[in-house]
């Protein structure tokens, strides 16, 4: 007897419908096929199925078993299609009737008892069911928590096979899960660091106060304990609280990527990722033989940090700059080319020198201009061009560090940051950007109008400095969030001259 079962397979970030077909035939030999482009784990399932079955006192058909898994074009793979399989095996015996199957997209991975392990997706899944109308989804138990984010879909969790047979039995009826978003929202969203908490630092401060209120890279250079770990790793605390949109979106990826907490619902916390300078491109870009999202989408909507900048590869380096130029990055397989969002703020840090001892009065830096130079040059032009702000981060003085001072909490720059956000917000509402960061050459001639004094500064600047174009348009992108934080339409001279300031290597200071 044929049965048919909804399931979906993940491609990217989003899910694609696949139907799973399971013809039982009785006469001939015991066989058992899976068609329609399987990959190793999803032929695999066939055993575990077996066994499954078998332990909650199922017998397994020793019949001719044929399972398509349409559409045929589209890779499958990963263990979610145990639970949809063993489903449509026992529709086929007439134990589970084949009625209501339809109406339910289902997914799971089993275990030899019979017990259902948590996928990958499950949230692109939930959204998937909402798109058709179907009237639930089946999930194993860890990942109910967070499809139930998506309005509008009944969503079941199941811990076992026995369940998903009673469910449909209607033996025992099951309700589904019902989540509070907002506090769900506000729960996953408190962060353990401070800016109140760094000594001393002040300019550097105000950089990354500006860096957040527009959206703008930034690239720190400072000796070796000057604390650019530490000021990077409280940015997250300044940025705006993430919308429901952007926070779906961000799930959305740690679910496909593995990296979601079992029951954990929904990340409302903007992510801080910080990858090891061994990292190679297909883990930092994305990639491998099946496309995975890689470390810059992870960090969608978040931070990406990369310390020790120069000690990257420089074939790493140089795939960053499509999505610091796009917001997003495209994977391209035999199997499929896929496309990630990648929408991050790019903070990195690297010392003045290979000693770390160059400009500091304290040390004295044992390196050679060639040295220095070479250093540097492992960071091509392009991409430092790419960063809209370079700031000094001197060694803090002993003064500073043991005094009882606390500088501003993060919630006081946070404030100052949504004002200036706001305003972007409403400048930018019909240009689909929503910071100045991501303005293009259109926008900055219609919104960066320099007062008299401030032209008659950059333009001096531009000789005198021999700045590039891009170097230009980052100038003009940070005068404007400079402006914004103090609520002015116009850029006036103060502010061209703070975000000159901010071009550290530009100004050949080191």
């Amino acid at each position: 007897m044929l049965s048919k079962v909804l399931s979906a397979t993940v491609l990217g970030i989003d899910a694609h419908i696949v139907e799973v077909e399971v013809d039982i035939v009785a006469k001939g030999m015991p066989y058992f096929a899976i068609v329609g482009l399987p990959d190793v784990a999803v032929r695999e399932s066939k055993d575990r199925v077996r066994a499954a079955l078998k332990n909650i006192g199922y017998n397994f058909p020793l019949k001719r078993i044929i399972v398509n898994l349409a559409p045929a074009d589209i890779k499958k793979e990963g263990a979610s299609f145990d639970l949809p399989l063993s489903v449509g095996l026992l529709a086929s015996e007439g134990v589970i009737p084949k009625n209501a199957l339809t109406d339910y997209l289902i997914a799971g991975e089993l275990s030899l008892d019979g017990a259902i392990k948590p996928i990958k997706g499950s949230l692109s899944m939930a959204i998937k069911t909402r798109e058709l109308k179907l009237s639930g989804i089946i999930l194993p138990d860890n990942n109910a928590s967070e499809a139930s984010v998506v309005e509008g879909v009944a969503v079941y969790g199941m811990k076992n096979l026995i369940e998903v047979v009673d469910f449909f039995n209607d033996s025992t009826p099951k309700l589904p899960l019902i989540i509070d978003i907002d506090n769900a929202m506000r729960a996953n969203s408190v962060y353990d660091e401070d800016f109140k908490e760094v000594k001393g630092q002040e300019h550097a401060k105000r950089a990354l106060e500006v860096s957040a209120a527009g959206g703008h890279n930034v690239l720190m250079i400072g000796p070796p304990g000057s604390g650019k770990t530490m000021l990077a790793k409280r940015i997250p605390t300044i940025m705006p609280d993430m919308t429901f949109d952007e926070a779906i979106e961000t799930t959305k990826i740690h679910s496909i990527a593995g990296m979601l907490k079992n029951n954990m619902a929904i990340i409302s916390k903007r992510q801080f990722r910080s990858p090891h300078h061994t990292i190679s491109d297909v883990a930092l870009i994305g990639g491998g033989q099946i496309p995975k999202p890689g470390e810059v989408s992870v960090a969608h909507n978040g931070v990406l940090f990369l310390d020790e900048l120069p000690e990257f590869k420089r074939n790493v380096l140089e795939v960053l700059r499509q999505p610091l130029e796009n917001g997003e990055v495209t994977v391209s397989r035999a199997v499929a080319s896929i496309t990630y969002p990648a929408s991050f703020m790019l903070i990195s840090a690297m010392n003045p020198c290979p000693c770390g001892y160059l400009g500091d009065s304290r040390h004295q830096c044992v390196c050679t201009p060639s040295q220095v130079q070479k250093y540097r040059n492992r960071v091509s032009g392009p991409l430092f061009d790419r960063i809209d702000i370079h700031v000094d981060v001197p060694a803090v003085p002993y003064k500073e560090l043991s005094s009882d001072y606390e500088g501003e909490p993060s919630d006081v720059i946070r404030a100052r940051v949504l004002e200036a956000r706001n305003i972007q917000l409403k400048r930018f509402k019909k240009d689909k950007i929503y910071s100045n960061g991501q303005m293009k050459t259109r926008h900055m001639r219609k919104y960066c109008k320099l007062a008299p004094e401030a032209r008659s500064i950059i333009d001096e600047s531009m000789q005198k400095l021999g700045l590039s174009a891009r170097a230009y348009s980052r100038i003009l992108k940070v005068s404007r969030t400079i402006a914004d934080l103090e609520g002015n339409e116009a850029i006036q001279a103060t502010h061209i001259s703070e975000a000159i300031q901010y071009r550290t290597l530009d100004r050949g200071v080191f």
